[in-house]
């Protein structure tokens, strides 16, 4: 028997004995070595990352962090290799409550925060909150009329445009010019039932927010429309002096779109970028929000009673103090805390 004829008789031999032991390993042989410009090379390797942005939705409940709320549209930017189904394979690896919905392309300098040109939210509450404190009743039957949601809106608009919202933070002075905000629209939609309690959703799109800004914008449209504060307060709140803004809870808060209108307009058309509409994410954003973020507001508020508890509190707010800003308000916040205040509404 020759050399050549003995080789496959000793591996034969090592198998079988790898086999009766019990035991198997790899073996050591390595494989041929790949040539250069072969198909089977993996790709992405050679692939250069490329700059992208995510749509992600996601219930905030127990969480802290990405403006401390839920979200139905955040963006964020960042570098990848694009292989092929990066969605599921990214979402494969998130819980159920936090999904990426939707991918596109962008410029190689872009930045979601830098390029944002306005964002959405919305704000969910039980519309009881809205019942006047004389004349309706202030439990889960309250239904919202027509009227009173005429009220709302026509209130809400009063939003509309630029103004000082220096009372509606804790973290700016007066004269800051930082504290002019511009928003662009301010509404409450129709209301709806939700396992007996009904529900309504204000809509405010702004340039950007401050901290506690919306939550303060929500809740004084609420002492008004209850009956604990003129109407006046609203305009007076603008001015310099110190204006007691309440602050509703933040369970019903959401962050609804990101907006990126001039980058649209630049780069949207020219043939290499999409728009950044997520029009055809529509449905799975809507999706989302049905699954996830609604059914969390409604049985946070059924346990915890978040909306009635802080509605007992509104009594002891004086609406009525005509005092020049307190001492210290118009000072110079410090820089450590005007740096953590994000562009955005946080709990």
């Amino acid at each position: 028997m020759t050399g050549k004829e003995e080789l496959p008789a000793l591996a034969a031999q090592q198998q079988d004995r790898k086999v009766r032991g019990g035991w198997v390993w790899e073996e050591t042989q390595h494989p041929p070595k790949r040539l250069k410009g072969n198909g089977d090379e993996e790709p992405q390797r050679k692939l250069p990352k490329r700059k992208i942005v995510l749509l992600m939705a996601y219930s905030g409940k127990g969480y802290h962090g990405m403006q401390g709320v839920s979200a139905a549209g955040q963006v964020v930017s960042l570098k990848v290799w694009l292989i092929d189904d990066i969605l599921d394979k990214i979402n494969s690896h998130l819980p159920s409550h936090i999904r990426i919905l939707g991918l596109k392309r962008v410029t190689g300098g872009f930045n979601s925060k830098n390029k944002c040109d306005a964002r959405t939210y919305c704000y969910m509450l039980p519309t009881f909150a809205f019942a006047h404190k004389d004349r309706d009743v202030q439990d889960e039957s309250y239904r919202l009329s027509t009227e009173t949601l005429q009220q709302v809106n026509r209130l809400l608009a009063c939003y509309k445009g630029t103004h000082n919202f220096h009372n509606f933070t804790s973290q700016k002075g007066p004269r800051e010019p930082s504290a002019r905000r511009y928003i662009l629209e301010m509404y409450c939609e129709e209301p709806f039932v939700r396992e007996g309690l009904e529900f309504a959703v204000i809509k405010v799109k702004g340039q950007s927010f401050m901290m506690h800004q919306i939550r303060k914008m929500v809740g004084l449209v609420v002492a008004i429309v209850k009956g604990y504060a003129p109407e006046s307060v609203l305009e007076r709140s603008w001015g310099e002096e110190k204006v007691d803004v309440p602050k509703a809870p933040g369970l019903g808060l959401v962050l609804e779109r990101v907006h990126f209108e001039k980058y649209n307009q630049r780069f949207g058309s020219d043939g290499l970028h999409e728009p950044l509409d997520w029009a055809q994410e529509e449905g799975k954003v809507a999706a989302f929000k049905e699954q996830y973020i609604y059914p969390t507001i409604v049985s946070t508020e059924r346990d915890e009673r978040s909306m009635a508890q802080w509605l007992n509190t509104l009594p002891i707010h004086d609406f009525s103090a005509t005092a020049l800003a307190a001492a210290g308000t118009d000072a110079k916040v410090p820089s450590s805390l005007e740096s953590s205040e994000g562009d955005g509404d946080t709990d």
